[in-house]
């Protein structure tokens, strides 16, 4: 009696839709009651597979794929921020420390946003925007409402005044439109 389709793909460290190709390609065979004799099937494997389909018979090691830069130096600065020092590469214990001291702090932002404490950017923003927006038009409209009344304190026709004082109100909101506000 040999073994089960997906014990033989284990062995060979493939697949076992890769096994179920081959039995049924005529490739490798399977006993009478379904099973596989491992020798044999390595034998018909080899025979019988292209030299650059043939995968080697050892039982493959899981894949660890490579942690970027960015997570590594989050962990560090988590870690330095909480009073851990990070000596030489980072180990599992210091990863799972770093992952705790996140979830504690985002603990600290949502209690924060929860009591008011905290907003979010995009309304902050959005809210600055508005303000600033009804600022400048208060502003764009003020040289109408009181050029009549300047110009009758000054002696001079309420056009001329409306259209030096528009020139100078622009003038100066354009020097407020300067600075940005950045959040960080």
């Amino acid at each position: 009696m040999g073994v089960s389709i997906r014990e033989y793909a284990r062995q060979r460290g493939i697949s076992d839709a890769a096994v179920r190709k081959a039995l049924k390609q005529g490739r490798i065979t399977a006993e009478a009651d379904g099973t596989i004799d491992v020798e044999r099937a390595d034998r018909d494997w080899l025979s019988n597979t292209a030299p650059a389909s043939r995968k080697p018979r050892t039982v493959r090691a899981a894949k660890t794929k490579p942690v970027p830069a960015a997570a590594v130096k989050a962990v560090e600065e988590t870690l330095e921020e909480s009073g851990s020092s990070v000596s030489g590469e980072l180990n599992y214990m210091q990863a799972k420390t770093a992952s705790e001291v996140l979830k504690v702090q985002e603990g600290k932002i949502r209690l924060a946003k929860l009591k008011g404490d905290l907003i979010e950017q995009d309304k902050a923003v959005a809210l600055v925007f508005r303000l600033a927006r009804e600022e400048r038009d208060a502003w764009v409209n003020w040289p109408a409402r009181v050029a009549a009344m300047m110009a009758a304190e000054l002696g001079t026709q309420t056009a001329v005044m409306q259209k030096v004082l528009e020139t100078h109100v622009r003038a100066h909101l354009d020097e407020l439109a300067e600075p940005r506000i950045e959040f960080v």
